[in-house]
């Protein structure tokens, strides 16, 4: 006998806002694990982008992924993007060579830099009615840009998408009425 507790190797399930969700926590905790997981189990590849990008050039994925059990809506996103923010350029790459530029305003995401890229994606590649898994997207913004970042949230968010966002930044966490997890 043990006065420790038993612990359930099985996981709770994790409820989901239907606009917003953040993942926070420290360097290590796993928010882009489960970030990176949620995205393979839906069908993206692992370094991002949507879900016709077939792109990995390193093999470090999680098995995760393996483990989970989804639960989708009635409602099937119409739109969907994965944005990894340490292979976004790699996916900016691949959309070059693939000579898909269009969803992206008719440049290469090179051509910017690494906030305009993002912020492209914001306004011009994502659609609304989506599904979007952002992986530290802070990583590319500036705070005023954090805040821009925001407006776009919301309005994609009033136009029936959902956001999965895993974070550091409290200027993204201050988006009200956002579950933090």
């Amino acid at each position: 006998q043990t006065d420790r507790p038993v612990v359930d190797r099985r996981t709770a399930a994790i409820e989901l806002h239907a606009d917003v969700t953040f993942l926070v926590g420290e360097n290590g905790s796993g928010k882009s694990t489960l970030i990176e997981a949620i995205a393979l189990a839906l069908g993206f590849s692992a370094e991002g982008g949507t879900k016709n990008v077939r792109l990995q050039t390193a093999d470090t994925v999680s098995p995760l992924h393996q483990h989970l059990k989804l639960v989708r809506s009635f409602r099937a996103p119409k739109d969907a993007y994965f944005l990894r923010a340490e292979s976004f350029y790699n996916v900016a790459t691949y959309m070059d060579e693939a000579g898909y530029l269009r969803g992206y305003g008719d440049r290469s995401l090179h051509a910017r830099s690494h906030g305009e890229a993002f912020m492209t994606l914001l306004s011009t590649k994502f659609q609304g009615s989506g599904l979007y898994l952002l992986d530290e997207p802070e990583a590319a913004l500036s705070p005023s840009r954090q805040l821009a970042a925001l407006t776009a949230i919301h309005q994609l968010a009033r136009d029936a998408s959902q956001f999965i966002i895993a974070t550091h930044s409290p200027i993204l966490l201050a988006y009200p009425k956002a579950k933090i997890l």
